[in-house]
């Protein structure tokens, strides 16, 4: 009983959507779409997601960072 209900729970937790923008609640995410005044198109989303790939991507480099020992990467090829 008790092995049901954990796994019954770890399910309902780990239920989150996988989107384009993240991973989120809902499996399309909520978007903003509008013109400016001089005629572009923007498109703002995943405001409501849990987590983004940017904050994925971004902890991932720390983690590659402290583990490579690399305090300073490089600007580019051009000396």
């Amino acid at each position: 009983m008790i092995k049901l209900l954990l796994l019954t729970s770890t399910l309902f937790l780990l239920s989150a959507c996988v989107n384009k923008h993240g991973i989120s609640a809902k499996y399309y995410s909520d978007c903003n779409e509008y013109y400016d005044l001089q005629g572009f198109y923007h498109k703002k989303c995943g405001d409501d997601d849990i987590v983004t790939y940017k904050q994925l991507e971004d902890v991932a480099k720390k983690a590659i960072d402290y583990v490579s020992g690399e305090d300073e990467k490089p600007k580019g090829n051009v000396w």
